[in-house]
């Protein structure tokens, strides 16, 4: 995460426009985003770039951010740096460490694949 979202750069959150619970979730995001460094958007609706036929794919399976830099962050991954950016910077700091980025990335595929139920 170091440094990206400087000098007025955004970050894309790219979710599942066709989820309510992600639909939910992202809406969350946005009313936290306090310092607008997220474009949060359903993969459905994302421009080219930074949407590719490649990403577009990936996107109906998890959620990703794509940070200013170009870096493609999937899943668990992907809400950590989310965390980071809404303002819980100490909190995602210590979810990158491992064991702690393996549990998120674990719990967050139980919830991706029960979202329907959520």
């Amino acid at each position: 995460m170091g440094g990206e979202g400087s000098g007025g750069e955004r970050a894309w959150l790219l979710f599942d426009g066709d989820c309510e619970f992600c639909t939910r979730l992202a809406a969350w995001v946005e009313e936290r985003d306090r310092e607008r460094k997220l474009r949060v958007v359903p993969y459905q609706e994302a421009p080219s770039p930074p949407m590719t036929p490649e990403l577009r794919e990936a996107c109906a399976e998890a959620l990703h951010a794509v940070t200013p830099r170009g870096r493609v962050l999937r899943g668990g991954d992907a809400t950590i740096f989310t965390l980071g950016a809404i303002g819980w910077r100490v909190p995602a700091r210590v979810l990158w460490l491992r064991p702690l980025r393996d549990l998120v990335g674990f719990g967050y595929g139980i919830v991706a694949r029960n979202r329907s139920r959520l």
